[in-house]
């Protein structure tokens, strides 16, 4: 039953990667391997074939009675409740953008930008992604400039190509940033770093991380000569009274979320739901034109905005969080020490012990994570090492998991959002894009090194 388990998860994986060939919304695949796995997972359970293990590392055998049915669904209910909190989170941060949208807010970031060479906008899209994502996060900060390459490049084919490199530098900037990604803000409230010491550690390795991929893709073909800009929106944006004020309090709004945070001590969705409550009540007071209307306000609502996102990115991300919770929930094996763990815990016990060198090990879990999700890896991570806080280890895990999921299209949040909106073929991401990712986040890791036995 367990081999059942862990085939469901990899026949799912290789039905989201070949996508396109099959001709199937890898939403599909996703939601019926999380419901899969977790159905074989309850059956085996409560047959007695195996024992599942929750995130305190607390294991329940069918035969220990009605507790161990309390734990199996409270082992459930608590991996559904972290997935929500990351889709309640996304939900909240795309309406914004699509409210911003709505009242032709990024026209007036697209005004901004003024140059037509493609080299040129490359760097400036890559700049942006890389300080936007250590401030509103990676996942945000991806959302928020591929909408605006949307408002800049028409044609897909060459769109393709700026999205893929968003990927590459929000994931970089997020990982010297507490509020970056999860990862790093799964360690820092978990006390294994502090805001300053992952700033001291990794800022340089992921400028490194970015600027490698950046430099040798400003050669590449899809960057060379000019894009035609179209000017003739940002003459209709200056119409709407109401583009300024919703870009900077929609943005505002979002920057906001880690200050509400610190203030309260409450999860990033809590703020990132304030922020949308707020967005949206000014949304339905203000008067995007001179003579504004009633019959018009159904184009500026925020029921519109909400009716454009991307729910089947929203569910693709449900089955793939869930999917990887039922991993980690299954008993597998055990430590040295004869504590059982679970299938994630396992596989990183093993990689331990087959290769002493701890660094080339942090750097396996950077690349693994950019096929299974990242967050258990951390997770397990933090339950297998006992370092101290603001040790050299705890910053190459958030560097490696924080910037190894740019090396496939479905590693990371960031990476997962850029699919969704603009539909990115996997195949066709590992092809043109892994290489580059790969040579960033070895550069940055070998920064990370030299620094580490040298420096710090």
């Amino acid at each position: 039953m367990v081999s059942i388990i862990i085939l469901i998860f990899v026949i799912g994986y290789l039905t989201i990667t070949l996508e396109h060939p099959l001709k199937l919304d890898k939403t599909v695949p996703a939601l019926i391997m999380a419901a899969l796995i977790w159905a074989v997972l309850a059956v085996g359970f409560y047959q007695g074939w195996f024992d599942v293990i929750d995130t305190h590392e607390r294991v329940f055998n069918f035969l220990e009675g009605e507790e161990a049915h309390h734990g199996f669904d409270n082992t459930l209910l608590h991996h559904l409740g972290k997935t929500a909190e990351i889709l309640i989170f996304l939900i909240g941060a795309m309406t914004i953008v699509e409210i911003i949208d709505l009242h032709r807010g990024f026209e007036v970031l697209k005004g901004a930008v003024r140059t037509k060479s493609k080299k040129k906008l490359l760097w400036i899209i890559g700049i942006l992604g890389f300080v936007l994502s250590a401030i509103i996060d990676n996942l945000t900060a991806t959302i928020v400039l591929v909408t605006l390459l949307r408002k800049l490049i028409q044609n897909k084919n060459e769109r393709l190509w700026f999205t893929a490199m968003i990927v590459i530098a929000a994931n970089a900037g997020g990982a010297w940033s507490p509020i970056g990604d999860v990862t790093t803000t799964m360690l820092w409230i978990a006390n294994k770093v502090s805001a300053m010491g992952l700033i001291k550690f990794v800022i340089l390795p992921s400028i490194a991380c970015f600027i490698i991929p950046f430099y040798i893709a400003g050669f590449l073909k899809p960057f060379r000569g000019n894009i035609e800009v179209d000017t003739k929106e940002d003459v209709v944006a200056e119409k709407l009274l109401s583009s300024k004020t919703m870009l900077f309090l929609g943005l505002g709004m979002i920057v906001s979320v880690p200050i509400f945070k610190t203030l309260t001590h409450l999860p990033p969705y809590m703020g990132m739901m304030f922020a949308l409550g707020v967005v949206w009540l000014v949304s339905e007071y203000i008067h995007p034109e001179e003579d504004f209307s009633q019959e018009r306000r159904h184009l500026y609502s925020t029921h519109k905005a909400l009716s454009r996102i991307e729910i089947s990115s929203i569910l693709f991300f449900l089955g793939i969080l869930m999917a990887v919770a039922g991993l980690e929930s299954l008993v597998y094996g055990v430590t040295e020490n004869g504590d059982p763990v679970g299938t994630l815990r396992y596989l990183a016990e093993v990689l331990q012990s087959a290769i002493p060198n701890q660094d080339i090990v942090v750097m396996l879990l950077g690349v693994i994570s950019a096929v299974i999700d990242n967050v258990p890896l951390v997770a397990a991570s933090i339950g297998m090492y006992e370092s101290p806080m603001d040790s050299a280890l705890w910053h190459f895990i958030a560097y490696s998991a924080g910037t190894g999921g740019s090396m496939l299209i479905i590693g990371s949040a960031a990476g997962v959002a850029a699919m969704g909106m603009e539909r990115i073929d996997f195949i066709w991401y590992m092809r043109k894009i892994t290489w580059l990712a790969l040579l960033g986040f070895l550069g940055g890791a070998a920064v990370f090194l030299v620094f580490k036995y040298y420096v710090f």
